[in-house]
């Protein structure tokens, strides 16, 4: 066999193999794209869920509080000190 036989089976074999990585890299590049745009919607899912969170918490936090700010228990404190100056002898109210 030729020299120049052998040069040019191996460049075929080796153009071979290019090709094949090739069609691999189209392949991960595709793949890669989609788990891009699997990491954005879990990301603003997350955020949708972290902001539900925060609603929830501050609903909780409003709760805890009267609607001047003060804790509830300064409300319930205020509320009987004027029902003793009235001389009213009620009950708190339910809650």
């Amino acid at each position: 066999m030729d020299d120049y036989e052998v040069v040019a089976q191996e460049l075929n074999a080796l153009g071979e193999k290019i090709r094949g990585l090739e069609a691999r890299l189209a392949e991960v590049e595709r793949v890669n794209a989609r788990l891009e745009d699997a990491a954005l919607t879990t990301t603003r899912a997350l955020g949708e869920v972290s902001r539900h969170w925060d609603a929830v918490y501050d609903a909780m936090r409003r709760a805890e509080r009267g609607d001047d700010g003060q804790p509830s228990s300064d409300l319930d404190h205020a509320a009987s000190g004027l029902r003793r100056q009235a001389g009213a002898v009620s009950p708190p109210p339910e809650r």
